[in-house]
């Protein structure tokens, strides 16, 4: 794989690209929200791909303007991004991004640039060194992105694009998280998984005008025959509407329904090469990785100590607490602790703190920060627990987490 493509462009070209880095950090959001409305304007047909939903949230927009300042800050040498194409790499090949969707979303960023930044900022030398910089940015991306691919294909029983698999179960977890255990509908061999990565659930629903692809997490151990994904029915709130897929999963998807889903994905993969203690801590939804890490290391590392820390609202809204309790008592490395910050009279003897997980609590039940951290949950969840994590001196190296839209939203005080 090469990435040291910058190489390729003049010095000219390269210094211009830099002299941009200001007004891309103080103006980025605004370029890649009017990039999105105008490629969907020019090509409609790409809502078949991108989620509306975090186009409404701007989560979208800020991820792409993130990377789009990370890159002409890094131009000289864009080995010092690959930490952040990584991750935005597994997801374009789980949506099935392809080469050819490239030049459609460098033609439309350009023109975002020159309409917001207007003509005497964006000028026509800024655009066409933005042209050939942005080309050898893509070609890093369709590099990366085509070996995915043909590691997809090659593996056994793997495939690319999208293969329909047949719901097996349908299980109830909690009042908003229902799990759906998934095998291939062709009856042929289908590949394992890494702890912690996600597939892709394309859905085509009556009434919606486009096809909608979504992102879940695989809640089981590989190598259990099927895959599993939990999917939390997302309602309204504020101006976000009820989740479309969610949704259509939780009150149409039955057992034996077909599913079409890409191939897993994602590099947030637990690290079995590593020893030390593991802490794994989740809220709501969060809990679907977590969950995969737990079963899997309990099996592959029997002498690993694991403490495990899930928070939730209420009993009413704690998935999969039968099964964790079952794991703690049967694997004597295993600690659980359960978090409600507004339990109910029926909770009573049912969780180990009421309130939130907090770095007091945190230190007080992990007793070395030489362990490894991986977490998972909605963004406030995570922005405690990382601001906890480094007031603990937990080393960067040590704190793994997953999360849609820029790191920043948690790593920022």
């Amino acid at each position: 794989m090469n990435t040291e493509t910058a190489t390729g462009l003049d010095k000219q070209t390269k210094d211009i690209v830099k002299s941009t880095v200001p007004v891309l950090e103080e103006r980025g959001t605004e370029i890649t929200k009017r990039f999105y409305e105008r490629m969907f304007e020019n090509h409609p047909e790409l809502k078949n791909i991108f989620n509306q939903t975090n186009q409404r949230k701007g989560d979208q927009s800020k991820a792409l303007a993130n990377m789009v300042y990370a890159a002409a800050l890094h131009i000289d040498n864009l080995e010092e991004i690959l930490p952040a194409v990584q991750p935005v790499a597994h997801k374009h090949k789980s949506l099935n991004i392809k080469p050819e969707h490239y030049p459609i979303v460098g033609e439309n960023l350009l023109m975002a640039i020159r309409e917001v930044l207007g003509e005497e900022i964006a000028t026509d030398e800024v655009l066409a060194a933005w042209e050939k910089a942005y080309g050898e940015i893509a070609n890093v991306f369709i590099s990366i992105e085509d070996q995915m691919y043909q590691e997809d294909e090659n593996q056994p029983g793997g495939w690319t694009g999208f293969r329909n698999f047949k719901v097996k179960r349908k299980v109830k977890e909690s009042d908003v998280i229902t799990s759906f255990y998934l095998e291939p509908a062709d009856h042929h061999p289908f590949p394992a998984f890494k702890p912690g990565q996600y597939i892709t659930v394309k859905a085509d629903i009556e009434g919606e005008a486009y096809t909608h692809r979504r992102q879940y997490s695989l809640s089981i151990a590989p190598n259990e025959g099927v895959y599993r994904i939990s999917v939390k029915r997302e309602e309204a709130l504020d101006e976000n509407p009820d989740g479309v897929v969610s949704n259509y999963l939780h009150d149409h998807v039955e057992e034996g329904d077909i599913i079409p889903i890409s191939a897993p994905s994602g590099d947030f993969v637990l690290d079995t090469d590593d020893e030390r203690p593991l802490v794994l801590l989740s809220g709501g939804v969060g809990l679907t990785p977590m969950m995969s890490m737990l079963e899997s290391v309990v099996e592959w590392q029997p002498e690993r100590e694991v403490i495990f820390i899930h928070a939730a609202r209420s009993g009413k809204f704690h998935a999969m607490s039968d099964r964790v309790r079952s794991i703690d008592r049967d694997y004597k490395q295993v600690t659980t602790y359960f978090v409600y910050d507004s339990p109910e009279e029926e909770d009573e003897g049912k969780y180990d703190k009421k309130g939130y997980v907090d770095y007091e609590w945190l230190k007080s039940v992990v007793p070395t920060n030489d362990a490894a951290f991986y977490f998972c949950g909605p963004k406030g969840f995570m922005k405690a627990i990382y601001q906890s994590l480094a007031k603990y001196e937990v080393s960067e190296e040590d704190i793994h987490f997953e999360i849609f839209g820029p790191q920043t939203d948690i790593t920022n005080s």
